[in-house]
């Protein structure tokens, strides 16, 4: 009887794991998608690599006033964006090929498990379609007019709330600036208060 109950079981685990797999079909539209995603993919892992290299150049744009001399500053500038860009030119496709390499284990898998077959013939031809890639094609001139007028609309309200914040940063850093006394009144004239901070 249990060897019985045993056969049973292991008849169910293989019928289920033959289940599993997706056919060569599902695979098919798989390695599809993810041949029309791999724009996408690369510029993510782009993002990735360029994130902590914007930051150290913005970093260094602070520091560089209060560490260098005034008549090197420019060239120590260009130097550290040449630094900048030559871990650029090595970092990004080194993440972006093994970006591309990890996404059928993971994106392909995910997609394996969460869409079905027709599910996934439904995402290809929405990707292939003439109006979507053209619709992709706008997206960094949406959101250049979002943030256009987004900034134009908020700067009035923002920029005081940032030049308070940066005068509050600075006392608890014990940092004195030229302006001190412009904190308090300096939410009225956005304009005005925009030349000392560039000191």
């Amino acid at each position: 009887m249990l060897k019985k109950s045993l056969i049973t079981l292991s008849i169910l685990l293989a019928a289920v794991a033959v289940q599993a797999q997706p056919s060569p079909a599902k695979k098919d539209l798989v390695a599809k998608i993810l041949k029309l995603q791999q724009p996408g993919i690369e510029a993510m892992a782009r993002g990735l690599v360029e994130q902590p290299a914007a930051e150290l150049l913005n970093n260094a744009a602070a520091a560089l006033p209060a560490r260098v001399a005034k008549d090197k500053q420019e060239s120590v500038a260009k130097e550290i964006k040449g630094d900048v860009q030559k871990y650029l030119d090595e970092a990004v496709p080194v993440v972006q090929t093994r970006a591309i390499k990890l996404a059928p284990t993971t994106i392909g898998a995910l997609l394996e498990e969460k869409l079905t077959e027709e599910e996934l013939k439904q995402v290809v031809s929405i990707m292939e379609s003439p109006v979507y890639a053209k619709y992709q094609r706008m997206g960094d001139d949406m959101q250049k007019v979002l943030v256009e007028k987004l900034l134009a609309e908020t700067r009035g309200t923002i920029e005081p709330k940032v030049r308070t914040l940066e005068q509050t940063v600075a006392k608890r850093l014990g940092v004195t600036s030229a302006p001190e006394g412009s904190g308090a009144g300096g939410g009225t004239a956005p304009r005005a208060p925009a030349k000392p901070a560039a000191k």
